[in-house]
């Protein structure tokens, strides 16, 4: 039996990584432990450990690596493949690589553009297309717990967790005229809901709901007196004419106050990202612009204001959303992806006021195409990334979809790009020059070829590239740990066969990475024991 680990292994649960007796590593090394549903990916040892480690498994295991590509040049001596230790600039630095353990989870459902958020009771939400899919087992099994009283089907769905509450909250857009927004506040075991009404026909897209802390202004004046739901609830979605943003003083019930905060569509102004809130009350919201930009309010909506950054690296077109976390001391953190298909930052240590304008590179340099890049944050400086990336470095230039030089855009890419999901942690990314931890956690593609990112051009190619939607999610829990949702476009026979085609990744399967062990991005919890 191959004991490669591929996505084609995943059904198995709580089997050990099948090396001979000979090289088996002991409990506790990077390489140790157990494969959740076939599927554990370790990484970040210390250099030499991992050097004496990285010769075991190959002696033991010479036709798992026989066929891996060459270590690029630029890859820091001592790391394994897919591993990179990077600094500001997206090059290579010399430093020790975080011990990172992430368990994979198949939802078993489909699950493109999901959602994903954690109660404190420790059940994971996953929502995507019209079922609230939970596991209140670490990923062992899932089940979807709607109930009649949720949307009967989805033209585009939204999930979100309150952390401060417990409240899980279950929205979908139904059509183009009004969204259904249900919420529970016993871990799905029962439900609310109300199918707000968003406005008149025609249009009603990329809703969005968040929640925060009432301010002492605005709207948080009448918000703090009200004693059904202790937190500001925001719900955003385009409408045509732009965004459109509404504040909740009852958890959700009901949108009574707020309006358009920014943008045409016309002018790719309309389509947004999603909301953050920070500790301090204030807002973000991040328009699809081509220069990168943030919509912020500090009286709950009442009143919004922008700020922009990222001149210096821009953006592609077409784009996807980018996105903003917050930390405990409401320093901010926007990401994006840049004109060349990398993923870069600015931070705002006051509140939002102020942002850097020289960009930092958050992905390495050798991933060379991404998107889809989802943020969030624990205390200060401690901040985890996931994207969808590419290394298919030898592409650049060929030809593209379009007959055109490849320039890195996912939109265009070839037959032979291939796109993996990857994790970025930092635990310094205030510091002048933050060091980046980025690991692949996929072992086989996520997806073949060319990923839309404009939903008026997407191409049929051996079905449509749309299969994945529009974004993926990352999110903590309330110890730090990180979990993250993704739509895996290539499974089945398209994760083992040789040379898989844009053809064979049209599928869009709910898909779960957590952090099994490893840092907090809260520092008083330091390192997170297994789970399992």
């Amino acid at each position: 039996m191959n004991p490669c680990r591929t996505k084609q292994t995943r059904n198995a649960r709580f089997r050990p990584l099948a090396l001979p007796p000979a090289t088996l590593p002991e409990k506790g090394s990077p390489w140790g432990g157990r494969v959740f549903r076939g599927c554990q990916f370790a990484v970040a040892m210390r250099a030499r450990a991992l050097l004496v480690c990285a010769l075991l498994v190959m002696v033991g295991l010479p036709g798992c690596f026989g066929d891996a590509p060459a270590k690029k040049a630029t890859e820091a001596p001592g790391l394994p493949e897919g591993v990179f230790v990077t600094g500001p600039d997206g090059m290579p630095v010399d430093v020790e690589p975080l011990m990172l353990n992430f368990n994979f989870s198949n939802v078993g459902q489909n699950g493109p553009e999901p959602s994903i958020g954690v109660t404190s009771s420790g059940c994971m939400f996953f929502i995507a297309l019209e079922k609230p899919m939970r596991s209140c087992d670490y990923g062992e099994t899932w089940e979807n717990v709607a109930d009649i009283t949720q949307a009967p089907f989805t033209s585009d769905p939204y999930g979100w967790v309150d952390l401060t509450t417990d409240r899980v909250f279950n929205i979908h857009m139904m059509g183009l005229e009004s969204t259904w927004i249900g919420w529970s506040d016993n871990d799905g075991g029962s439900w609310a809901g109300n199918p707000h009404d968003s406005g008149p026909f025609p249009l009603n897209d990329h809703i969005k709901l968040a929640t925060g802390p009432w301010v002492d202004s605005g709207y948080g004046i009448p918000g703090q007196l009200s004693p059904a739901y202790e937190q500001a609830v925001y719900f955003c979605y385009n409408k045509l004419a732009g965004i459109f943003c509404y504040t909740s003083f009852d958890g959700g019930a009901s949108f009574e106050v707020g309006g358009q905060i920014f943008g045409l569509a016309t002018t790719n102004g309309g389509l947004h990202g999603a909301i953050t809130a920070a500790p301090d009350g204030t807002v973000y919201v991040t328009p699809r612009v081509g220069t990168p930009t943030i919509i912020m309010s500090k009286d709950n909506g009442l009143t919004w204001d922008t700020r922009t950054m990222g001149e210096d690296v821009g953006t592609p077109n077409p784009r996807k959303n980018s996105e903003v976390a917050t930390d405990s001391e409401s320093n901010a953190y926007h990401i994006w992806t840049g004109a060349d298909s990398g993923v870069y930052m600015s931070r705002s240590t006051d509140s939002g006021e102020a942002w850097e304008q020289t960009s930092m590179r958050v992905s390495p340099v050798e991933v060379i195409s991404t998107t889809f890049p989802q943020i969030d944050a624990g205390d200060p400086g401690r901040i985890a990334i996931t994207y969808l990336g590419s290394e298919s470095v030898e592409e650049l230039n060929q030809s593209d979809i379009d007959g055109n030089p490849w320039n890195g855009n996912p939109h265009t890419a070839n037959a032979n790009v291939s796109y993996n999901i990857y994790v970025t942690y930092s635990l310094n990314a205030l510091d002048e020059k933050p060091v980046f931890h980025t690991i692949r956690l996929s072992q086989d593609p996520v997806q073949i070829g060319a990923i839309c990112l404009n939903s008026g051009d997407c191409r049929d190619i051996g079905g449509s590239n749309r299969n994945l939607l529009d974004f993926n999610d990352l999110h903590i829990d309330v110890e730090g740990r990180v979990y993250i949702a993704f739509a895996d476009g290539c499974t089945g026979e398209c994760a083992t066969m040789d040379n898989p085609q844009p053809a064979d990744s049209r599928a869009r399967m709910g898909s779960v990475y957590f952090l099994n062990y490893g840092p907090s991005l809260f520092e008083a919890n330091g390192e997170l024991p297994a789970l399992v």
